[in-house]
């Protein structure tokens, strides 16, 4: 049974933060992505509303999201943004790498969830790929396509290196600089 805590309207105590999210130029009706969306942290009370006005502005006003339950650091069924609220599902049954939002016109958003700690040039291409009308790759395989790529490293003179080169092993202290393009 749902707490009190759970069952009450969350009102974020800090204002919005600009989402980082790109969108897909155009709606495709084939396509299985909207866009890429790259929280700041795993706290939806921080990171919903800022991507609530968003895409609101773009599709209209959000009704809805429906998030994974296991993913996620807290868990509640509405949130206050601006002058409305927008009701939140968890589900085991979503892909964790997903977020879907709807708007009161009916209108389903489906973005990639770029996992917080993503170095930044990674989470640039798989968000751009996830934008693309033209892409039709499931959110886990993007994300599983930026985890299987070399990693670009430094030695410890700094040098740059890259840890699938044969007859290399990595020092400990090397550390990584960004995935491979």
């Amino acid at each position: 049974m749902p707490t009190i805590s759970e069952r009450a309207t969350i009102v974020a105590s800090t204002p919005p933060s600009s989402p980082r999210l790109v969108l897909a130029p155009v709606r495709a009706n084939q396509a299985v992505l909207d866009g890429g969306w790259w929280p700041r942290s795993w706290d939806p009370v921080a990171e919903l509303p800022g991507l609530v006005l968003a895409l609101s502005a773009r599709y209209g006003t959000i009704r809805q999201f429906m998030l994974n339950s296991a993913t996620w650091d807290t868990r509640f069924k509405r949130i206050a943004v601006g002058d409305g609220v927008v009701r939140v599902g968890w589900f085991t049954s979503i892909d964790p790498a997903v977020v879907i939002a709807t708007t009161y016109g009916g209108d389903q958003v489906d973005l990639l969830v770029v996992p917080p700690a993503t170095a930044p040039a990674a989470a640039d291409k798989v968000m751009a790929e996830a934008a693309d009308p033209a892409n039709f790759t499931r959110a886990q395989a993007i994300l599983a396509a930026m985890t299987a790529a070399p990693v670009r490293v430094a030695d410890d003179d700094g040098q740059p290196a890259w840890d699938n080169e044969g007859g290399r092993t990595l020092a400990p202290a090397r550390r990584a600089l960004s995935p491979a393009r």
